[in-house]
């Protein structure tokens, strides 16, 4: 059984972001590649900005992309809890057992003596070095702990001299000096732990070998690293993600109109589609674009992961989320448009017999699944809604061919494509016509359109009854404008 133990460990302070749905991919490929457990664990001790709304997003995005985990939330596990919230206790234990073996201590300073210390370092530096807390209370003991419950944090024993560096899967090797640390904050007065020490304790507890996330966290690794030194254990592995860049070549937050998975949902992406275009952003695997998620599991590797940043683009992401799109079978297309519909104010039964077919012929040109809602909505809207344009193609010189076209129809059976197109050509031939002559009013009496798929596909879908009455609708107006 693979010993492999990853997880991925949101804030649940809003959406969740393409950039954190990447980092849980990347986690949830690697698991699935080696047979491994991927955990869920939220991060939620940001009290101010922490909500249960986000964490439904969270969990509603997950599970919309397909992301199931083996242990977290709703699932459970021998590691549990898995809200930061239900652990404090935990961290309390390891961080009192930290100052007994002296490799943390109670930091008494108030914030008033640091914020004077703060001020002095500015005066007397300018702003040119970070101000680094002084180590008041490093090396004093229990004996000069204040009597009494005198608020107080604790702190790691940073070392002063050497480095601490790692072999990043990802970056390659390095290494960051121990002068450009401080004693860490590991825990706040109020119990709460901070990120690095929470996030340690965590990753401990549950045996994570390997914590991959994004590389704006490369700086909080070295402390991290010293915590787990600190609590007598082995680091995991590391692999740092690069980030996503907008268009400005600047990282992608959530307050991007494309920031969210929530965007992707709501314009009628397919989760594989999403999921194939953000294993790429990031990754590589030869020339090959397209794969569907086994293919990803199968071929899913930390070296083909990039250094630096990778660029959003919003015309390959189409590409890729089309090509999904299209390879789904009719009717599972049909099912997932049917909210799509319903939001255009259409009610279509799921088992209505035109629904799979009219999908049918759409599907080559839709993008997303609001595009196949669009592309279908004539069908099912009675009468259809003529657009501006296609209302200039209903002119009086229309009037004879189409009135020719409806009486030939109306007495053709079978009334399907191949038929249809054949009687259609008889009668041009008969009647000198092209088909230029009459196409495009026929679309547009059909469909209130200029452009849909192929008339005769239009026609056997909507069957004899509407075709007729809707040239009918069309003959009336044009007679009434007479």
């Amino acid at each position: 059984m693979s010993s492999v133990r990853v997880r991925f460990a949101p804030s649940p302070t809003g959406y969740l972001h393409i950039g954190g749905a990447r980092t849980a991919l990347y986690n949830w490929l690697w698991a699935k590649k080696t047979g491994g457990t991927f955990i869920l664990r939220i991060e939620d001790t940001d009290v101010a900005r922490s909500t249960e709304a986000s964490v439904q997003a969270i969990f509603d995005a997950l599970d919309w992309l397909g992301l199931d985990w083996d242990e977290g939330p709703r699932v459970g596990g021998a590691d549990g809890p898995y809200f930061q919230r239900e652990r404090l206790p935990i961290y309390r234990a390891h961080a009192d057992r930290l100052v007994e073996e002296g490799r943390a201590y109670r930091c008494y300073a108030t914030k008033a003596e640091l914020d004077e210390a703060r001020r002095a370092h500015e005066r007397e530096h300018g702003g040119k070095r970070g101000f680094k807390y002084p180590g008041w209370w490093r090396d004093k003991t229990e004996r000069d702990w204040p009597a009494g419950d005198v608020p107080f944090v604790y702190r790691l024993k940073v070392p002063h001299e050497g480095a601490t560096g790692w072999d990043d899967l990802v970056k390659g090797t390095i290494e960051i000096g121990h002068r450009e640390l401080q004693d860490e904050v590991l825990m706040r007065s109020d119990g709460i732990p901070l990120y690095n020490f929470g996030c340690v304790v965590d990753d401990l507890e549950m045996g994570i070998t390997l914590v991959a996330r994004g590389d704006d966290h490369v700086i909080n690794t070295p402390m991290q690293i010293l915590i787990w030194r600190a609590l007598g254990a082995e680091a995991p592995a590391f692999a740092h993600l690069p980030m996503i860049l907008d268009e400005r070549r600047k990282k992608m937050s959530k307050r991007d109109d494309a920031g969210s998975v929530e965007v992707y949902r709501e314009r009628g992406f397919v989760p594989d589609g999403l999921l194939n275009y953000l294993a790429r952003l990031g990754w590589s695997h030869g020339d090959d674009e397209l794969l569907t998620r086994e293919e990803l599991i199968e071929r899913f590797d930390w070296s083909g992961v990039g250094k630096e940043g990778a660029g959003y683009d919003e015309k390959k992401l189409a590409h890729v989320q089309a090509h999904h799109l299209r390879r789904m079978p009719g009717d599972v297309i049909a099912a997932a448009a049917l909210p799509f519909a319903e939001a255009r104010g259409l009610a279509i039964a799921p088992d209505d017999p035109r629904l799979v077919p009219a999908v049918e012929t759409v599907r080559q040109r839709a993008v997303t699944l609001a595009d196949v809602a669009n592309m279908i909505d004539y069908y099912f809207r009675e009468p259809p809604e003529l657009d501006e344009k296609a209302a200039k193609q209903l002119a009086p010189s229309v009037l004879a061919p189409l009135r020719s076209f409806r009486a030939l129809t109306a007495g053709h059976e079978p009334f399907e494509r191949v038929s249809l197109e054949d009687a259609v050509k008889a009668w041009m031939e008969a009647e000198g016509l092209t088909f230029k002559d009459y196409a495009q009013a026929v679309r547009v009496a059909l469909s209130g359109r200029t452009a849909t798929p192929g008339l005769f596909e239009v026609m056997e879908v909507l069957g004899k009854t509407r075709c007729l009455a809707r040239l009918d609708a069309a003959i009336a107006k044009l007679e009434a404008e007479g």
